[in-house]
């Protein structure tokens, strides 16, 4: 009988220590689970979050591009409504040169020496707004920049080289707002 209770003691402790290993497993499987169920939220909320990073990054550069077109496109605008303006204002230059051009009697020299500082003062302003004359005597004819008026023959000088400019043409900004009206030699 001592040798049963001792073997029922030891199966008893064998149990126990079985029952142990099974509640450890079933703590470290439980564990193992909440941990992968922790790294798969982690990793879901990472995931959220780079989305969130990118779209921030998209929604910046979208702004900086608004940005940078508003700003060109305003300039445009700015150069456009410049341009119209020396337009309008080319008829008042061309007067002022004529009038310059006028022999004037010498007691209305003084008139002259006013007329002439207003003519400077008005191709300053315009200068400055990115009037700029266009080159055109001795030049080869160019349509983009010229209009041909009348057709010459000279046998001193190519075909196509503007011979005489009839009408000064002007460009603001780099762009042609009235092209010079020239006499160009054909042969």
């Amino acid at each position: 009988m001592a040798d049963e209770q001792k073997q029922e003691t030891v199966e008893t402790t064998e149990n126990q220590e079985n029952n142990e290993q099974v509640v450890e497993t079933a703590e470290e499987v439980t564990e193992n689970d909440e941990a992968a169920r922790f790294q798969s939220e982690l990793e879901a909320k990472d995931k959220l979050v780079q989305e969130q990073v990118d779209r921030v990054k998209r929604l910046q550069a979208d702004f900086d591009n608004f940005r940078r077109r508003t700003r060109q496109e305003k300039e445009e605008l700015s150069a456009i409504v410049s341009q119209n303006l020396i337009k309008e204002l080319l008829p008042l230059l061309d007067n002022f040169e004529r009038a310059l051009a006028a022999n004037l009697s010498t007691e209305s020299s003084s008139l002259k020496d006013g007329v002439e500082m207003i003519y400077k003062q008005f191709v300053a302003a315009l200068e400055k707004n990115g009037l700029e004359p266009i080159n055109a005597v001795g030049q080869k004819f160019d349509p983009n920049f010229h209009e041909a008026i009348m057709r010459v023959a000279d046998e001193t000088q190519e075909d196509d080289t503007v011979m005489e400019e009839l009408q000064r043409g002007y460009s603001v900004c780099g762009r042609v707002v009235r092209p010079s009206m020239v006499k160009v030699v054909s042969n």
